[in-house]
């Protein structure tokens, strides 16, 4: 049953049934026989098919949600005792805002000093992509915004405070300056995150409400491309000032605060809500409480 649960799953993440069973490392018709004897076995049709995946009943959906339940109480329960057999070992799958990616190394550093038979891999994607991973078991926990979208149903660990500078060349528009507002910066030429980001919808909104036009000339999704066309003196860049000092920059680079108003919004862990927590996750939770403790980020 359980093995079932876990195609069931992998089949509702990936929407198809070839991609779900590479996934599951099966064959498709070995998976399509498991969702069968899965609907045969709870007496109810759990896929509409055709000549290819057409999405989940009513049912399937609600069966989704128990499964996700399951397959992780059963992750958990065999975590827990390999700790007892081993101590603290296996595998963390992270995945991070691009702007929350610099900071990573503060806890996973000093986590696999402490374990070092715990190996992780990070990815980066937006906010919402972060919380779907969650949700479907694809990663252990995540590091996002706390505040402006809703979260779920997620134990979260604040870290810090994304504080926002204008990156620039020195010599360029505004480069001499203490402080800038937020409605000189819209006047700049301008590279941003992409508009699926979470932080390019919060820059939005200040530029916004400060009376500024957004028209930025570059966009990506990778903080080390806008951090290259600044570097070219073209372009000035809208960076929390914690990634901006992750760069090491150069004394031709100028951090310059950002005022009116000065924005703040919380980055932090999250994990998926459940008791008890799987003991690396129980881990990397109490690995962020010390770093919060210990340092100021």
């Amino acid at each position: 049953m359980i093995d079932k649960l876990e195609f069931f799953i992998a089949l509702a993440n990936e929407k198809h049934f070839g991609r779900a069973a590479e996934e599951c490392g099966i064959s498709q018709p070995t998976l399509s026989a498991a969702i069968r004897q899965l609907e045969d076995q709870l007496g109810v049709m759990l896929v509409q098919r055709g000549s290819r995946f057409q999405g989940l009943t009513p049912e399937g959906q609600r069966v989704l949600e128990w499964a996700r339940r399951i397959v992780g109480d059963t992750r958990t329960m065999r975590e827990e005792m390999r700790a007892a057999r081993r101590g603290l070992s296996g595998h963390i799958r992270l995945a991070a805002i691009p702007t929350a990616l610099a900071m990573l190394s503060r806890i996973t550093t000093p986590f696999q000093e402490r374990h070092p038979g715990v190996t992780f891999s990070i990815v980066s994607r937006n906010s919402l992509q972060v919380l779907s991973m969650l949700e479907n078991l694809e990663i252990d926990a995540g590091i996002t915004y706390l505040e402006n979208e809703p979260l779920g149903r997620v134990t979260s660990v604040p870290l810090y405070a994304e504080r926002y500078h204008l990156i620039t060349a020195a010599g360029s528009p505004l480069s001499d300056r203490d402080n800038v507002t937020w409605k000189e910066v819209g006047d700049l030429r301008l590279c941003l995150l992409t508009a699926d980001m979470q932080n390019r919808r919060i820059i939005n909104r200040h530029l916004t409400e400060a009376g500024a036009t957004v028209h930025p000339t570059l966009e990506s999704n990778s903080m080390i491309v806008l951090f290259s066309h600044v570097r070219t003196g073209r372009w000035a860049s809208i960076m929390p000032r914690n990634v901006a000092k992750s760069f090491g920059f150069p004394v031709e680079i100028r951090m310059i605060p950002i005022v009116e108003p000065e924005a703040h919004h919380l980055v932090g862990l999250v994990a998926p809500y459940r008791e008890p927590f799987t003991p690396l996750v129980s881990a990397l939770l109490h690995e962020a409480r010390v770093l919060v403790r210990d340092e100021e980020l």
